[in-house]
């Protein structure tokens, strides 16, 4: 049985598609894409010498994937492929990698990103780039509920699936328990409370406060 968490990914890829599979680890998803036939073109990557051994060995019976071994996009050349798949990394690893190669970036016409943490890391990077968010979903592996996000230049505004995941009032409990957690520990400090992390903190604390309350009433609990 597929993982859900390499599943959400894999369904926001375009049939057709050349795919850059980047930390790629034991080449998982890469195999998922070539078995689907979603990609005529897998490069899948790893940094380190032994990851990228058993990667090459996992992926050595699909002619489609091809095994690269270096960091993050800098060993792809502009135009190579059409969609960036960065999963199981933080969010601010994943900001790096982006950052580091422009040219590559922005020869792609999508980016599918699944932060292990600080989503919001690249939301703002997103922000600020040619980039913009197309579509969302979340996945749960382990009792973790993750976050998927696929971004393209100039996409169809639509419903993104994440609003329509049976994850959503889940994910948004389990946020809101982990920020207020964070807000107890910062007000044992009248300096912290002072702060502008904290009024930060308390805006998006109230915020999925908001939008807790509004989907509660239309998602019932897992």
């Amino acid at each position: 049985m597929t993982d859900s968490r390499i599943n959400a990914i894999k369904n926001f890829v375009r049939a057709g598609s050349r795919v850059a599979d980047i930390g790629a680890d034991h080449g998982y998803l890469s195999i998922e894409l070539a078995t689907s036939g979603l990609a005529t073109k897998i490069i899948a990557t790893e940094k380190n010498i032994h990851p990228f051994e058993a990667l090459s060995k996992n992926i050595s019976g699909f002619k489609q994937i091809e095994a690269r071994l270096g960091d993050g996009l800098k060993i792809l050349s502009a135009g190579e492929v059409d969609t960036i798949c960065i999963a199981g990394m933080g969010g601010a690893l994943i900001e790096k990698i982006l950052s580091e190669s422009p040219e590559v970036v922005n020869s792609a016409r999508q980016l599918i990103l699944q932060p292990m943490n600080g989503a919001k890391k690249i939301r703002t990077w997103l922000a600020e780039s040619d980039f913009e968010i197309s579509d969302e979903d979340l996945a749960e592996s382990g009792g973790i509920i993750y976050e998927i996000l696929c971004a393209e230049k100039n996409p169809i505004k639509k419903t993104f699936k994440r609003e329509k995941s049976p994850l959503l009032w889940k994910f948004l409990n389990q946020r809101l328990e982990k920020l207020k957690k964070v807000r107890n520990e910062m007000e044992k400090s009248s300096t912290a409370i002072n702060s502008e992390k904290y009024s930060a903190l308390q805006a998006e604390i109230d915020a999925l406060d908001k939008n807790h309350s509004c989907h509660s009433n239309s998602i019932s609990p897992i």
